[in-house]
């Protein structure tokens, strides 16, 4: 059987894993928290960005800056991870789904503005598969509005926008490195904070509420608690992983990028005529080959597809269940219809797709789906 995912390994996660034993630095902000975060730095061009041990608790950090509270609402798709919205809802903020486009799998931007409210703090996008979101629009939306944009860029580390790296567009972005992501450390994330009105905040956030980064850096004589906060910083050693996975980012996203291309020529042809879809990327953005999707007319096609795969020898996977239709999600906010994002989570499969998929069996998933009859 062909696997769906592989996490990849460079070869050096082993050998920095041991020199970080070596020197006995294991805990957070240690020498290799710093290799690590000056090449995000480099690769998104924000100043400072944080390591966490999640993306999920990158984006409770973002509820945090912010002072989202009871009562407060967050606009986001419906068609994402559970800690999207989890992020908000643990702070007593309500979720308010917004159905997606049927071309991009992404929040539809034309449908924000109707869901604003006097309550309404910020809105969350997620850059799906890692390809931009309508960010002008969007950004001209929340301005209009003193509010918020965080980019949910879980999907889209090294994408781009109109020249613009994805995570460097809102005003907060968080990142993955969890092990399904191109770029991976088993669990990990961040957050990028544009500018620096909230980024020394966001310092003491993750320090567990003091300012033990400025005492470390000689800037205060000691620390103490002097905000809101958690241990949201992951251990050295998860670093020394993640900064030989960051050394490799070109190689990686280069192998990933032929395999998409591959699916991309090889299968439209045969999209068209299933009456399938694929998702649509604009000539202004670039994404880093982090999935390959193609949606189906409907469930049952899909998991005939799924089967049809599995028989062939290759696992390939559908994606979320959205969160407006999910049992939590129907206690918080009641019924909802958003059509396309039914739609599209109902046909939705992704294909492998990591650097370590040879050719070989790179020919074969092509001819199996080639193969199938809608």
């Amino acid at each position: 059987m062909i696997p769906f995912n592989v996490p990849y390994l460079t070869g050096a996660e082993g050998d920095y894993i041991a020199d970080a034993l070596r020197i006995r630095r294991f805990s957070g902000d240690g020498p290799y928290t710093r290799r690590a975060t000056s090449m995000i730095e480099e690769i998104t061009t924000v100043s400072k960005p944080l390591l966490t041990t999640s993306c999920t608790h990158a984006l409770e950090m973002t509820a945090s800056l912010l002072d989202i509270g009871p009562g407060d609402e967050v606009i986001m798709p419906s068609f994402t991870f559970v800690s999207t919205a989890n992020a908000f809802v643990v702070r007593g903020a309500v979720p308010v789904f917004v159905d997606i486009r049927v071309d991009t799998w992404n929040i539809d931007e034309r449908l924000i503005e109707r869901a604003i409210t006097s309550r309404t703090r910020a809105i969350v996008v997620v850059h799906y598969a890692g390809v931009a979101c309508e960010m002008d629009e969007i950004l001209a939306i929340a301005a209009a509005h003193d509010l918020t944009v965080i980019e949910d860029n879980a999907h889209g580390f090294g994408g781009f926008y109109r020249g613009r790296p994805l995570g460097t567009l809102g005003g907060l972005a968080t990142l993955s490195f969890h092990e399904t992501k191109n770029i991976q450390c088993g669990e990990g994330g961040a957050l990028l904070v544009a500018g620096t009105d909230l980024a020394d905040r966001a310092e003491i956030i993750r320090e567990k509420g003091t300012n033990r980064s400025k005492f470390l850096r000689g800037e205060v004589d000691k620390y103490t608690w002097v905000d809101v906060g958690s241990s949201y910083l992951p251990s050295d050693l998860l670093a020394a992983f993640l900064t030989a996975q960051l050394e490799s980012f070109d190689s990686i996203q280069h192998a990933r990028t032929l395999i998409w291309r591959r699916y991309s020529a090889s299968l439209s042809d045969w999209v068209r005529a299933c009456g399938a879809l694929v998702q649509r990327v604009d000539t202004d953005r670039q994404h880093p080959a982090h999935l390959f999707g193609i949606v189906h007319r409907n469930i049952e096609t899909r998991n005939r597809f799924i089967e049809h795969m599995a028989r062939g020898g290759v696992k390939t996977t559908f994606h979320y269940v959205p969160l407006h239709s999910a049992p939590f999600g129907r206690s918080l906010i009641g019924k909802i219809s958003l059509p396309v994002t039914d739609f599209v989570a109902a046909g939705l499969v992704r294909l492998p797709i990591y650097p370590d998929l040879e050719r070989a069996s790179l020919d074969h998933i092509v001819d199996l789906v080639l193969d199938f009859t809608a």
